[in-house]
């Protein structure tokens, strides 16, 4: 940017995935504190998540998004074309984005995802399209209403899912928010509601669309322990109540498209809802 004599009238135009989308735009918010921004996304996830948010963000300190700004782009293109050029790895590992935020923000679409469960699994291009359409309309008006766009707050909705586990897929953190052993590994809130955990049935719903839609329910990566014996997922909450300012905040399902903060966790509990969905992942092998 610099060696371009870019100012602060000029427009970076950034092509690629969310990563490129943030380590780029990270770049440009710091430049000149600031040049104005176009994205093209070309995933899944970026065009119905990070691409039409307000942070750019890198990995630093063995952290996830360590370094980072909040810097709205000045315009966003989402050009469905460029999904054409995705495996259907890439394409389904975008959705899990989709299926989080309509279990927390829209039952209606929720039950559209479970109706085209199959379609998606197919990666038929206008279903895809309608999702990544429909995810990204939650997203800006979350940040459109939701009063903290730039997450003063330690209440964050949108990272439902994605506290757990920091290097790798957010369809197994979203199962685990989800599964739920015989008791519930969401004790407590500060206005202690009467139930904080989703219906076994309910769980089993959400569990079967993402199974319908060819995401993985469970990952080795999820109990895989550290030198010091700590369970990786125990590691990335510890990570999380660090990055919201020492006090946890958690966002769970009260019910489909209904959202609950929750803010102890019972460690022993939670361990077992992975053991839960391990035992779920093996007996589909052995079928």
């Amino acid at each position: 940017m610099d060696r371009y004599r870019m100012d602060r009238q000029s427009f970076v135009a950034i092509v690629g995935g969310g990563a490129v989308l943030d380590m780029a735009g990270h770049a440009a918010a710091i430049a000149h504190r600031g040049l104005r921004v176009i994205r093209l996304p070309t995933t899944v996830l970026s065009q119905g998540d990070s691409g039409v948010g307000v942070k750019n963000a890198i990995n630093a300190f063995g952290k996830k998004n360590f370094v980072g700004t909040f810097w709205p782009p000045f315009a966003v293109i989402n050009d469905a074309r460029f999904l054409e050029t995705l495996g259907r790895r890439d394409i389904l590992a975008g959705m899990a984005e989709a299926v989080k935020v309509a279990l927390i923000r829209d039952r209606t679409f929720f039950q559209w995802l479970r109706r085209e469960a199959a379609s998606l699994a197919a990666c038929e291009p206008a279903q895809v399209a309608e999702l990544v359409r429909r995810c990204a309309e939650l997203h800006l008006s979350h940040i459109a209403t939701s009063g903290d766009p730039f997450e003063m707050g330690s209440a964050r909705p949108l990272d439902f899912g994605h506290w757990a586990l920091t290097s790798s897929s957010r369809s197994p953190s979203t199962a685990c928010a989800t599964a739920r052993p015989s008791r519930s590994a969401w004790p407590s809130t500060r206005s202690t509601p009467p139930r904080t955990a989703l219906p076994r049935e309910t769980a089993d719903i959400v569990l079967g669309t993402l199974d319908r839609i060819g995401l993985p329910l469970w990952t080795r990566v999820s109990t895989n322990g550290r030198a010091d014996g700590t369970a990786r997922i125990l590691e990335g909450l510890q990570e999380f109540r660090e990055h919201l300012g020492g006090e946890l905040s958690l966002t769970m399902l009260r019910d489909i498209g209904e959202a609950v903060e929750v803010h102890e966790v019972d460690e022993p509990r939670l361990l077992r809802c992975l053991d839960a969905l391990r035992a779920r992942a093996e007996r589909a092998g052995a079928a």
